[in-house]
């Protein structure tokens, strides 16, 4: 006991400590990640296609599979410091409560105005947006934390910010849209009519609570249809993975310094950032031979890309305009129940997660709406943070394995990813505290029905 009192409740780092470069999974990766396609061509994308789109250093980001380290920005490495290094925690009074022999640890990231850990790839892009000359960025955000953490970068960069937000978290997380519309962004809920693709998604859906997927053809299309613009996504993509490698190699350092080697590591999955964020470094280990980890994905049961997709090329959006990306997917004309994990409500996974779990570098499981919120609000009753929904379902498994140790003694160290707060989420909170929150699971009909619509792609 002695020695476990030399590893504080906070572990963090210095200034000196922090990474000066991301690390790229996808360079240790012996399988890569299948090419984004054309969707009119079925052949690879180039980086001339991709710039009409994306920012262009962005561009070559996205499309490295080779390069270990790229060096972060000094003025993307000035702006971390507002925020970062963010805390790594030993969870003492969550053992103490279960009654555990495990270790528990949380690496916590909410502790800036966004709420979460989203502004570690926000300014990054921002950035980039900047350093072209562009006049804004378009994006969308599903519980909200994206769209805040952009629109406070583009504050800080000057840059107009253009937010499409799934319409049933525009509804549920009104405050969330104020922060937003308070750093200067035009926040619409999506599917809207002011876009074209929008227009056609109310017409063959009537009433929709709308998708990301939704949201995101809309912000392509804003992007594209505006000189000056380009489109910049919170999640899914290889480069925001990478500028989320922040979360994994802060975590690794921390843990080295005092010789913690962790057993299991746990994170949310939507889109796949935080969770590759997280994961990047200790998975770069498993790559390259040199440790072994047990890494856990944890998704909705209401939208379960891992444990009930199909791992296919697929539209990264509703609308059917964006490329093609192989993950495991729901097909993108599905449309999750109107869940209260907005973060998590996407139709496929992040193609570099979706090549590792396809290979057995990784597990996943999903888990329902009630028992998350149970397990958020014993986390908040035990250690005084009130978690974000979607950091809640990792929080879930956390305590889960934790229980497992307790029944079979092992003394296993466990990491899990606190990926921001709850407090925009309050709705959520009072549905289940009036007991009037319910699960959905959809049936395998209907995700037959959406998946049989995927495009017809060899590979």
């Amino acid at each position: 006991m002695a020695e476990e009192q030399k590893i504080p409740y906070k572990i963090y780092l210095t200034e000196d400590e922090m990474p000066k470069a991301w690390y790229n999974m996808r360079s240790d990766m012996k399988v890569k990640p299948a090419p984004l396609l054309n969707p009119g061509t079925g052949q690879p994308l180039t980086a001339e296609e991709l710039t009409p789109i994306f920012c262009e250093e962005l561009v070559k980001q996205e499309l490295d599979d080779d390069t270990a380290f790229i060096e972060i920005p000094q003025e993307i490495r000035d702006f971390y410091k507002m925020f970062r290094p963010s805390p790594l925690v030993r969870a003492y009074c969550l053992e103490e409560k279960l009654k555990t022999p495990a270790k528990i640890y949380y690496k916590f990231e909410g502790n800036n105005t966004s709420g979460s850990h989203k502004l570690n790839s926000a300014i990054a892009q921002a950035y980039y947006a900047k350093k072209q000359g562009l006049k804004g960025v378009t994006t969308e955000t599903g519980a909200g934390q994206w769209g805040t953490a952009l629109s406070m970068a583009c504050a800080y960069l000057g840059l107009d910010c253009k937010v499409y937000m799934v319409k049933v978290s525009y509804e549920q997380k009104p405050f969330r849209r104020e922060v937003m519309r308070t750093y200067g962004a035009s926040v619409v809920p999506s599917p809207s009519d002011t876009t074209e693709i929008g227009r056609k998604i109310l017409a063959e859906f009537p009433g929709t609570t709308g998708s990301l997927g939704c949201a995101i053809s809309e912000a392509v299309e804003v992007a594209t249809k505006n000189p000056g613009y380009r489109y910049v996504l919170g999640s899914v993509l290889n480069q925001v993975l990478l500028h989320q490698s922040v979360i994994g190699l802060e975590t690794k350092i921390a843990l080295d310094k005092y010789g913690i080697k962790p057993d299991i590591i746990i994170g949310c999955a939507g889109g796949g950032s935080n969770l590759g964020g997280l994961i990047a470094p200790f998975m770069g280990e498993k790559l390259r031979g040199e440790a072994d980890y047990r890494i856990i994905a944890v998704e909705p049961a209401s939208c379960p890309s891992f444990t009930r997709g199909t791992f296919a090329y697929d539209f990264c959006d509703t609308g059917m305009i964006c490329p093609l990306a192989k993950m495991y997917t729901l097909g993108s004309s599905f449309i999750p129940s109107a869940n209260h994990a907005g973060g998590l409500r996407f139709h496929g996974m992040s193609s570099t997660l979706s090549q590792l779990y396809h290979d057995g570098y990784m597990e996943a499981t999903s888990v329902e709406q009630t028992e998350v919120f149970e397990a958020a609000e014993f986390f908040a009753r035990t250690e005084g943070i009130l978690p974000a929904p979607e950091s809640s379902h990792a929080i879930r498994v956390a305590i889960d394995e934790a229980k497992k140790c307790a029944e079979t003694g092992e003394e296993k160290t466990i990491v899990f990813g606190l990926t921001g707060t709850g407090y925009f989420d309050l709705v959520a909170y009072q549905k289940y505290n009036d007991g009037e929150m319910s699960d959905y699971i959809p049936t395998d009909e209907e995700i037959a029905a959406s998946v049989a619509k995927l495009p017809k792609v060899e590979g």
